[in-house]
């Protein structure tokens, strides 16, 4: 093997680095690079140092890695993430939501994330973010604070003039976000990263897939898999959602480039329940949105219990199931077309109808995605996933005061659920 050829391979080892996405010409320029600053001449000698030495070989990593970034890049992407997390983080008793950010570049995408948050109404109590990456110099970078023009590039800078003061031709970056956001050294493709680490609500891990060969994508997937809480957002650059092999759906519209943990089913058969009249489902059907979400306040109503069987040869395990294998393989209308064919010889169910608005929310359609989980409430009044989707689409919608009904109703029924438990 050529000294190069062993360099390549220590990238692709420890960054699992695919050699192609940067091309050889730009590896061979850091090499020269680190060279020069060592002194050395001998490019097999230089390769031998790198394998053996954690610091050349850190440093020749400094040289290779893309560490660019600019502050809102893909503004919808933040503020969808906001308004996730201003869903969550009243809930009562529970947890601040907690964000990883990596790699952190210089620091733009995580404070993005921590002033975004803080415009949505929440205060630093309630959520925690952590920003790594595996360059010390981007690093530095990002705990200093202190941006160039180059760092804002979209249309609405309204923001830097919030949260920046200017010195000496530069941005200096307040204290308030910038206090939110904790910085680290790490590799997330290092085998013991996931070790300690409390799962996160929300992970972005942005254009850093495209860079890596196959085995190391597979291996930032199992990390990810790991830390990332059953509800939560994996954020991912434009062309890397095709990338995940998991059960991974849309968590959003196709321009925030979100995911969601796919769909499973329980092990465990369902519980037979009572079942509405088909007249009292069809009355509540026809609702306005406006009047929803009272069922909260009056407590369920009589009889609004579903059933697990109807029509000869279905039954609603085996619909989620195959509804749910067709979302994991992001075939996301033929899974609503599944549900929406055994609709009909079910007994109501608000198990089919939440999963039925999951899959019209990935598919971006608000409207239908409302009033599935609008009928979920009505057959089971302390759905809180229920309540909390639809305090997103409100946000979605601009809808702020109804997001907040929907939040506090959520909260309400998870304290109805513990009381009872």
């Amino acid at each position: 093997m050529s000294g190069m050829q062993d360099i390549e391979g220590v990238l692709r080892d420890w960054i699992g680095l695919d050699v192609s996405t940067i091309g050889s010409a730009a590896i061979e320029r850091a090499v020269r690079e680190r060279m020069q600053s060592t002194g050395m001449a001998d490019l097999a000698a230089f390769a031998r140092r790198v394998r053996d030495d954690t610091t050349q070989r850190d440093l020749l990593v400094e040289e290779v890695v893309v560490a660019e970034s600019w502050f809102f890049r893909d503004r919808q992407v933040f503020d969808f993430v906001a308004d996730f997390a201003a869903t969550r983080a009243v809930l009562p008793g529970r947890p601040p939501v907690r964000i990883l950010c990596g790699p952190a570049a210089g620091g733009e995408e995580p404070y993005s994330v921590a002033m975004a948050l803080l415009e949505a109404g929440l205060s630093p109590d309630q959520f925690e973010i952590e920003a790594i990456d595996i360059s010390r110099r981007a690093l530095a970078r990002a705990a200093a604070g202190r941006y160039s023009a180059n760092a804002f590039r979209n249309a609405d800078l309204s923001f830097r003039d919030r949260w920046f003061t200017a010195d000496r031709g530069h941005a200096v970056l307040a204290d308030r976000p910038r206090n939110c956001v904790r910085f680290e050294w790490a590799n997330i493709l290092d085998p013991g990263f996931t070790i300690g680490r409390v799962p996160y609500d929300v992970i972005f891990c942005r254009n850093l897939l495209i860079y890596l060969t196959e085995e190391a994508r597979r291996r930032v997937e199992r990390h990810v898999d790991r830390l990332l809480v059953s509800d939560g957002l994996l954020l991912l650059g434009a062309a890397e959602p095709p990338i995940m092999k998991g059960d991974w759906i849309p968590a959003g519209t196709a321009s925030v480039f979100a995911l969601r943990r796919g769909v499973h089913v329980p092990p465990a058969p369902f519980r037979i329940r009572d079942v509405p009249r088909q007249g009292e489902l069809q009355q509540v059907l026809v609702e306005p949105r406006q009047t929803t979400g009272r069922h909260d306040a009056a407590g369920p109503r009589p009889g609004a219990r579903t059933s697990t069987t109807a029509g000869p040869g279905v039954d609603l395990e085996t619909v989620l199931s195959e509804a749910g294998r067709l979302a994991n393989a992001g075939r996301l209308a033929e899974a609503i077309e599944v549900c929406e064919r055994s609709r009909p010889q079910l007994a109501p169910s608000p198990e089919l109808f939440f999963l039925l608005g999951m899959l019209h929310q990935s598919s971006s359609d608000l409207d239908r995605a409302e009033g599935c989980f609008h009928k979920t409430l009505y057959l089971d009044a302390d759905h809180e996933e229920a309540f909390l989707a639809l305090a997103l689409v409100a946000r979605q919608r601009g809808d702020t005061a109804m997001a907040e009904k929907y939040r506090q109703s959520a909260a309400r029924a998870l304290a109805r659920k513990e009381a009872a438990s």
